[in-house]
């Protein structure tokens, strides 16, 4: 049996005072792509913060490599797993190069400064996503999809074998989203293993190989896309008729009905 790369245990997530979720078991192994479906509110960024250490979980365990996620130092943790924000424009003009090269920041100390192989990294991230022509542009005046590709790449100059993208496709027009997920679903080819959370559920059926559906603080299904995105839960989740069908070219969509 595989061992999972990252795995919460009966976790309980939350915040001094209010709890946001319990009893979550997620995992995600070597390659996998995990995708987390769940209306707003339901826990998704709390899940994130917890299974990232940013917040101690209320119960149970987070697992990084098998390893209780509290007993490892943060510097530790993050030489393991990298965090991809959703897109935003930076207040400072700062090159793309510079933004990626942050990443390199898990593996300098603290008054280091970085050296050639940490630019090194930095460029062969940006040449791994198809963006090297972006190196010396300015990152607040690059596309919405190009500033997501920039952040991905900085994750992976962090040389992190686990990425967590919080709704990496969210404000992006349609094909900047189908680049990004494009890319997602190679880098997990790669050997990566990512945990992506999204409104859509077509995404799910576009690069997962997992879904997790968290509504209320739980887990309201759990497994292969096929098994867990269905008509039923999805009316059951979001409260919305959707007709799930299977077009001649082999993908799988979700129509929702607008009818009243």
């Amino acid at each position: 049996m595989t061992n999972p790369v990252l795995e919460t245990r009966k976790l309980g997530i939350g915040y001094p005072g209010h709890a946001v979720g319990r009893d979550i078991e997620l995992e995600v192994n070597r390659g996998q792509v995990l995708c987390l479906l769940g209306p707003n509110g339901g826990g998704k960024t709390t899940l994130f913060k917890t299974m990232l250490g940013l917040l101690a979980p209320q119960a149970g365990e987070v697992h990084l490599d098998g390893q209780p996620l509290a007993r490892l130092p943060r510097s530790e943790i993050a030489k393991r797993i990298a965090y991809v924000p959703q897109a935003h424009t930076a207040h400072f003009p700062y090159r793309v190069i510079d933004m990626v090269l942050m990443g390199r920041t898990a593996h300098l100390g603290a008054f280091a400064t970085p050296g050639p192989h940490d630019r090194e990294m930095a460029r062969a991230a940006l040449d791994t996503l198809g963006i090297a022509g972006l190196a010396e542009q300015e990152y607040t005046r690059i596309s919405g999809g190009q500033r997501q590709l920039a952040l991905v790449a900085r994750a992976l100059a962090q040389d992190a074998p686990t990425l967590v993208m919080d709704e990496p496709t969210a404000s992006l027009d349609f094909g900047n989203q189908v680049i990004v997920l494009s890319q997602i679903e190679r880098l997990a080819r790669t050997g990566l293993s990512i945990v992506l959370s999204t409104h859509d559920p077509d995404h799910a059926f576009a690069c997962a190989d997992r879904v997790a559906i968290l509504s209320g603080g739980r887990i309201a299904a759990y497994g292969s896309p096929a098994r867990t995105v269905t008509a039923k839960r999805l009316r059951e989740v979001y409260g919305v008729d959707v007709r799930i069908e299977k077009l001649s070219g082999g993908q799988t969509v979700c129509a929702p009905s607008f009818s009243t």
